[in-house]
């Protein structure tokens, strides 16, 4: 294979390990937004469970994690419907990735959350705004920016954990330099190019949250001044 073949494997195995960080992403934020939900509950049959399994996925290795579900989703299935049932490695590794993110990311929104000042729903209540407009219009933008910073940081982990998926079979970004490398006898080459696009993916993903930041600051800052107008 040509070095222009390579490097249009190494660009395609780049693209794959984006698409599985972004569905990570999207995945667990919702799972983020459940179990913060369910540790906050006034409930302990909602509460003691979400945070049980929380405590447990904070508390195992990520690799563990990934080869749990891996395996274990496969096994689970045949229990339930007595058949095999095979789940590719890259649902698996979303799966995984996602119940890892949302285990971390929980926390920050629960701080973010509790960061935002009561005075800010007593005064949407008493101007007669319903508790969900409140929270959608007052509450989350104010929400959403002192969660950033901690929400930037477990993405670029979630970025560089999905190198764990490589175990289980699927060809992500540094799987693909290590097979190229092996193949060119050019480690340094191909490891620098794969170092090279997670730093591009990094500062891209930087400078958009930098620009999401200022936007949630504006739009918190004008809807806490009406609410106390």
């Amino acid at each position: 294979m040509a070095l222009s073949g390579y490097a249009l494997t190494l660009a395609e195995a780049g693209w794959l390990t984006l698409q599985l960080a972004f569905a990570s992403l999207l995945v667990g934020l919702v799972l983020a937004v459940l179990f913060a939900g369910g540790e906050m509950s006034r409930y302990r049959f909602i509460s003691w469970p979400t945070t049980v399994l929380v405590t447990i996925l904070r508390g195992l290795p990520e690799l563990l994690v990934v080869l749990f579900i891996f395996f274990g989703s496969t096994q689970v299935l045949f229990i339930v419907t007595g058949d095999y049932v095979e789940v590719s490695p890259f649902l698996s590794g979303v799966i995984a990735l996602s119940l890892i993110f949302a285990a971390y990311a929980a926390q920050t929104l629960r701080g973010a959350l509790k960061a935002v000042p009561n005075g800010q729903r007593e005064a949407a209540s008493a101007l007669g705004i319903s508790k969900f407009r409140a929270f959608i219009r007052i509450v989350l933008p104010q929400a959403v920016r002192h969660a950033l910073p901690g929400l930037t940081n477990q993405w670029l982990v979630l970025l560089k954990d999905t190198a764990l998926v490589s175990l289980i079979g699927v060809t992500d970004l540094l799987k693909q330099a290590q097979l190229t490398a092996a193949a060119t006898h050019e480690s340094f080459t191909w490891y620098a190019c794969a170092a090279a696009i997670y730093l591009v993916i990094t500062l891209i993903t930087q400078k958009a949250v930098k620009v999401m930041d200022k936007k949630f600051s504006a739009q918190g800052m004008s809807n806490a001044q009406g609410a106390a107008a």
